[in-house]
């Protein structure tokens, strides 16, 4: 959420910065309404001066005015009506500051979509093959490992089943990218709830603006989790941390839900776009003057999963017209998917500034007595499991359909070092 006296110091900036994402906000609203709250204020707190100084001036009287009582008590309704009108204005203006996105960084590029992103760098250089690279949907289905007709006769489309081997690397790549991230990046380890009451969705920006992506469970006024950075960042919801508490590195795994509106017709084949997913995120919660720096370490953690599993990648730096609504700056590691022939995806790593932590209302006390700040958030995924996996296989495939486990998943995969078609088996 952006800060009501930013928007009405910097009316121009904020139109400029909004222009600048392609989308559209209630500004002018907001800016119209908060200059009547504050004419109402300032006439009720003239009212309140008048009544208290005439209300002494009767007191002191022998004969008490009926004219100059029965004014007071038309200025007493007055100001119960302009407060009540105050009151209004506040909740109508709390609403509609949820509707506007967070600012760009001023280092992120001005562009409309995602061919204005701009490459920052390269790593890996993809495989050279003597046979012609398939998807990793013809991949999974010729092992006999990945259904995803069944998947739809239980769930409908967009939905898989794992089986044998590529369950159990699907689960090797969970677990192995927790204890990287505990042992070697810092992170603690965190499991959380999948359902989560509405201020969480609120908090972290999913809510109320995209509603039509999150499934409800209306009965209960509960949402299952877009992403584990929910019930990350609000572990700490209305809670003011010390100075000495920052920074904290939180690390969980999570299945996600999200219903992929406007999506039709798009990529239904695989594990790209599905409703149901898992990833393994990082979230931080840190001081306003660190964010820029823990920004590039976050991504360095990402793409230190990629490196390990020798997964060719670049890092895109996204423009204005490709940021995520809570998002001031934004990395997306795209992993090589031969079977594709493209990038694609597979982790987005991104600084929120105080956006996140003014919905949540996450603060710290620099030192003892100092009025207590905003902390700054950041999340990534570290990395989306599926996207991996079909990473995998289509980078590791062999001609006889056979998928070479990756050495770093080989301790996890009991030292099995190769996965063949069932009927190999």
């Amino acid at each position: 959420m952006l800060n009501l006296r930013l928007i009405r110091e910097e009316t121009d900036r904020i139109r400029r910065a909004m222009a600048d994402r392609h989308t559209t906000a209630p500004i002018e609203q907001i800016v119209q309404l908060d200059a009547e709250r504050r004419q109402l204020l300032a006439e009720t707190e003239s009212l309140r001066a008048r009544r208290n100084a005439v209300s002494q001036q009767i007191s002191r009287m022998k004969e008490k005015p009926a004219e100059l009582i029965a004014e007071m008590r038309e200025v007493g309704d007055r100001i119960k009506q302009e407060e009540q009108r105050v009151n209004e204005i506040e909740a109508e203006l709390n609403e509609l500051l949820l509707y506007v996105p967070n600012l760009p960084d001023p280092t992120v590029p001005v562009g409309t979509d995602e061919r204005d992103n701009v490459e920052v760098r390269r790593w890996g250089t993809p495989r050279e093959f003597d046979f012609t690279p398939r998807p990793h949907w013809d991949i999974g289905e010729a092992l006999g490992d990945i259904d995803f007709a069944r998947g739809a006769k239980i769930s409908g489309a967009r939905s898989w089943v794992l089986k044998r081997d590529i369950a159990r690397l699907n689960r090797a790549l969970i677990t192995w990218m927790i204890d990287l991230h505990v042992q070697e990046h810092g992170y603690t380890e965190i499991l959380t709830p999948y359902l989560v009451k509405r201020d969480c969705m609120v908090g972290t920006g999913q809510l109320p603006k995209f509603v039509d992506e999150a499934y409800a469970v209306n009965s209960d006024e509960m949402y299952l989790i877009p992403t584990a950075e929910v019930p990350v960042t609000n572990l700490h919801r209305d809670e003011i941390l010390s100075a000495d508490e920052l920074p904290k590195y939180y690390v969980s795994y999570s299945a996600c839900f999200r219903r992929e509106a406007g999506a039709a017709g798009r990529e239904t084949r695989g594990l790209m776009r599905v409703h149901q997913f898992e990833k393994v995120e990082m979230v931080k919660l840190v001081k306003p003057e660190t964010s820029t720096d823990e920004l590039e370490s976050l991504l360095r953690n990402a793409e230190d999963v990629l490196q390990k599993l020798n997964i060719p990648y670049r890092i895109m730096l996204l423009c204005t017209g490709d940021l995520g609504f809570s998002a001031a700056k934004t990395y997306d590691p795209e992993a090589w998917y031969p079977g594709q022939g493209l990038y694609r995806e597979i982790s987005s790593c991104s600084t929120f500034g105080d956006f996140q932590a003014r919905r949540a209302n996450i603060r710290y006390r620099p030192s003892g007595t100092a009025r207590p700040e905003f902390v700054h958030t950041l999340n990534g995924s570290g990395l989306a499991i599926g996207r991996t996996l079909a990473a995998v296989l289509e980078n590791y495939q062999q001609a006889d359909g056979s998928i070479v486990v990756p050495e770093v998943l080989r301790p996890y995969m009991g030292s099995q070092d190769v996965i063949r078609p069932a009927s190999a088996s």
